[in-house]
């Protein structure tokens, strides 16, 4: 263990050309400023928690009716954010970064979340990472290939870790530090002159959110870190995911607390779904059918993503859609000619919503998501204009849960179990976004799996003894295996499966 700077300590060997001594000083000022309050609100989510297992439901604010009445909007976007009709997303592995910045999307999403094992290899390297495309100096050379940026390149924004994730390798004052503000501040630290410097700015996706709330101490951390490092206020812009449950009763309120910051919106699915698995645990006639039936078009997420849109675009924000996760295949046309109709087709509603621009995980995907949202846009950037009051918000839409059409089937229980065990395996191997059964799936796929399994036995649909026999015959190391075992038969559902699988990391 070494003290690297002032009550700052990193506990494992690390790169002093990344972690230096300012570096790390800013982020121990940043976690001390901010970690009080961070654990205050973890507190309140799990305060939250008690309440909806007592039998309460979550609705509108009467405390924040003046925000939603108000006459406000979001800090307008930069030129590089504009056009956001093709989004993409991946890990902060560099040959998969250059690639995706030379993909033709618009906007790439660089992830140390869901889509990136947080080993301390794979977070230090992905913060040099971000540094040299920041610099244009990203390169990669393999036996097979070389890899360099393209000309033109998709403008990047930064997932950090959710607010519940520490990083245990770098200690303030003796306590791990936040991974959010860890893998925020550092990002900031290193890279935000530059990126102003070259017209662009540091741009951020905030994962997690269940508040808005937690809202505000992302703006707190913004005009912290703004402020101590000298760059001018509202230089840095937000997109906040909208993936839980509570966080779809306070869009607006979110909106809000991070207008200066130019906020926008985003539509998750799995992480949505799992939230509501999650916070709505208590329920056993709330139980969700197989997880491939839960799609956009069932009440509950179709009332979530017209609101989000509604919510944004009344308040000048940009409104993203969800992940498309096909991976093509260049040996199989069948399999592509029926996902890439459904991956249209899904694109066709969210543009036809009014949704500014979409989300896909693999290069291939771009044209054609980027195709369907043409068809829309045109020569517009955008379709912020498209204030959606046909939409009213309703409380009982958003909790419609119950009238999901669908059934629970020992295929989806197979499936949950071989897809999440074989995420897990790579997960604990250091992969954070991985190719399953022609999907490219995160964290979010192995969260609403085992958690969908853990439902499924505590209200009877299957015994525990069956959903062993699935887990042994899934080909993944014992590792693996076991972990998931413990979360989808633990007598309570476990918060997030990051928090313990964290601990089998180096």
């Amino acid at each position: 263990m070494t003290e690297v700077a002032s009550g700052v300590e990193v506990v494992v060997p690390a790169d002093d050309t990344i972690l230096t001594r300012e570096a790390l000083d800013f982020v121990g000022r940043l976690h001390r400023e901010l970690n009080p309050t961070r654990q205050e609100l973890l507190e309140r989510r799990h305060a939250r928690q008690l309440e909806l297992d007592a039998g309460a439901l979550p609705g509108f604010l009467p405390e924040t009716r003046h925000i939603r009445d108000g006459d406000w909007r979001v800090a307008p976007a930069p030129a590089d954010l504009h056009d956001r009709r093709c989004e993409i997303t991946g890990p902060v592995d560099r040959k998969m970064m250059i690639n995706a910045f030379n993909s033709g999307a618009r906007v790439f999403m660089a992830d140390f979340e869901d889509a990136n094992s947080p080993t301390w290899t794979n977070v230090v390297e992905g913060q040099r990472n971000v540094s040299d495309a920041v610099r244009r100096t990203i390169s990669l050379d393999t036996p097979e290939k070389s890899y360099r940026l393209n000309d033109e390149i998709a403008t990047m924004l930064i997932r950090p870790r959710g607010w519940h994730l520490p990083e245990r390798h770098v200690l303030v004052d003796g306590e791990p530090i936040s991974g959010s503000l860890f893998d925020f501040g550092l990002v900031m630290f290193r890279n935000a002159r530059e990126l102003l410097e070259r017209g662009s700015g540091p741009y951020f996706y905030l994962p997690k959110l269940e508040s808005h709330l937690e809202a505000r101490l992302w703006a707190q951390a913004f005009a912290f870190a703004e402020e101590e490092l000298g760059v001018p206020a509202g230089s840095i812009r937000c997109t906040v995911l909208i993936e839980t449950i509570l966080a779809a009763f306070e869009m607006e309120e979110i909106l809000y607390e991070l207008r200066d910051y130019g906020c926008a919106l985003n539509a998750g699915r799995w992480d949505y779904i799992f939230s509501v698995i999650k916070k709505f645990r208590s329920r056993e006639d709330w139980v969700l059918p197989d997880r491939v039936q839960v799609t956009m078009t069932v009440p509950f997420m179709r009332a979530y993503t017209e609101l989000l849109v509604r919510s944004c675009h009344r308040r000048g924000a940009h409104a993203i859609g969800g992940m498309a996760a096909f991976i093509p295949s260049r040996k199989d046309a069948a399999v592509n000619d029926v996902a890439l109709a459904k991956v249209r087709e899904d694109k066709q509603r969210e543009s036809g919503d009014g949704f500014d621009g979409t989300w896909v995980a693999h290069p291939d995907l771009v044209p054609v998501a980027t195709e369907v949202f043409d068809g829309v846009l045109g020569e517009r950037p955008n379709q912020v204009a498209r204030l959606r009051e046909d939409v009213v918000p309703d409380e009982a839409a958003l909790l419609s849960i119950p009238d999901t059409p669908g059934e629970v089937t020992e295929a989806g229980l197979r499936t949950n179990v071989s897809v999440g065990v074989r995420y897990l395996d790579a997960w604990l191997h250091g992969v954070g976004a991985a190719a399953i059964d022609n999907l490219m799936e995160d964290a979010a796929t192995a969260e609403i799996s085992r958690s969908q399994v853990w439902q499924w036995v505590r209200s009877g649909r299957f015994d525990a003894a069956l959903v062993r026999d699935e887990i042994a015959a899934v080909e993944a190391g014992e590792e693996a295996k076991e972990l998931f075992t413990q979360l989808a038969l633990a007598p309570q559902l476990v918060e997030f499966l990051t928090l313990p699988a964290y601990t089998h990391l180096e």
